[in-house]
């Protein structure tokens, strides 16, 4: 007689339901544990070999068809499909340009990205006094101004992009010379500069825009090293007659750490001249390594906006008040230069 096949009592297909799920893996209303021999349940606590086990094998990215992410994958996936969606922005035409030339999709998706790695990895720039800066409306930060090329106002401009609040983007006015170079001019009206004049910056101001100035010019941009720190002059107060005309609150802002990035030593001046510039700066580096003396100094820097100096309690004839407008003027210069002394008194290293 041939063997009977036993078929067991705890077995769901002597029944005709659903194969029971194997121990150790869990199910929603299945059984946890083995069936005794009388059909009686047993419980969890009973096969803690079992359920110790199955938590082994229940764990992440364990079980049939569980996929183990990727460390960093969402986020390069975010990236990509952002990538995506500003080029097809680009192609069909969906983004903004204002009458300054202004292109903030373009700023804050690829100006900005290229700039971000220079700011925090490279300068490694510590921002102070952000919330100074106005959620809203108007306001005129004023900044002094240094490091033989004007990478000083680009990371001014990244700190109030990436760091404020409110996301506000900074409007730069610039000298005559960012919009008489190629390339150099197209990118600066891209990224929201426009031409240091009275004119553009109370427009920009009466429509709420941050912007931001450097009085001193090419004479802070171009000093020696070894007048290092020491503000130049402010011009006549141009920027206190836009701001009380427009009633916009001076920032003054100050700027440690791009005094050393070329430390300049000399000027060419007659080669300067001949090439039409303000000068021709020398460096330890520059020009005799040539292109590669031009990769600035890894400096430490430390960018602190200072309390706001409210422009909207004066009467509008204060323009026309040369010693109101000389008085405010050397209060901004003023706070502008003991701040940089305090930064520098509680810097340990020109590099850390």
């Amino acid at each position: 007689m041939a063997d009977a096949k036993v078929i067991p009592f705890d077995d769901d297909r002597s029944r005709g339901g659903p194969a029971r799920t194997p121990r150790g893996r869990a199910a929603g209303g299945g059984r946890t544990g083995e069936e005794d021999r009388g059909g009686a349940q047993t419980p969890l606590s009973a096969v803690p070999e079992a359920g110790s086990q199955a938590g082994a094998q229940a764990g992440p990215g364990s079980g049939s068809g569980a996929r183990r992410e990727e460390p960093g994958r969402g986020d390069r996936d975010r990236r990509i499909a952002e990538g995506l969606a500003f080029l097809r922005r680009r192609i069909t035409g969906e983004y903004e340009v204002d009458e300054f030339g202004y292109d903030a999709d373009l700023t804050d998706n690829v100006l900005m990205s290229m700039l971000r790695p220079v700011y925090e990895k490279y300068f490694r720039v510590e921002v102070l006094g952000i919330e100074n800066v106005p959620s809203e409306g108007g306001a005129l930060v004023v900044a002094n101004h240094s490091g033989t090329l004007p990478l000083d106002a680009l990371m001014l401009q990244v700190a109030v992009h990436d760091h404020h609040p409110a996301g506000r983007a900074l409007r730069l006015l610039a000298a005559d010379l960012v919009f008489m170079l190629p390339v150099v001019n197209e990118l600066a009206r891209k990224a929201g500069h426009t031409l240091a004049c009275t004119e553009d910056a109370q427009r920009l101001l009466e429509r709420g825009e941050v912007v931001g100035v450097m009085p001193e010019g090419f004479k802070g941009l171009g000093k020696p090293f070894s007048e290092r720190y020491k503000l130049q002059r402010f011009g006549r107060g141009g920027f206190v007659s836009t701001a009380l005309r427009t009633g916009v609150p001076i920032v003054p802002c100050s700027i440690v750490g791009a005094e050393e990035i070329y430390p300049m030593v000399g000027d060419f001046r007659t080669l300067a001249r001949l090439l039409g510039i303000p000068y021709f700066p020398v460096t330890p580096t520059f020009p005799w390594l040539g292109p590669l003396g031009m990769v600035p100094l890894p400096t430490k820097w430390t960018i602190q906006f200072g309390e706001p100096v409210p422009m909207d309690d004066y009467p509008p004839e204060a323009v026309d008040d040369p010693m109101l407008m000389f008085n405010l003027t050397d209060q901004v210069r003023e706070t502008i230069q003991h701040t940089l002394y305090r930064l520098l008194v509680r810097r340990r290293s020109v590099f850390f």
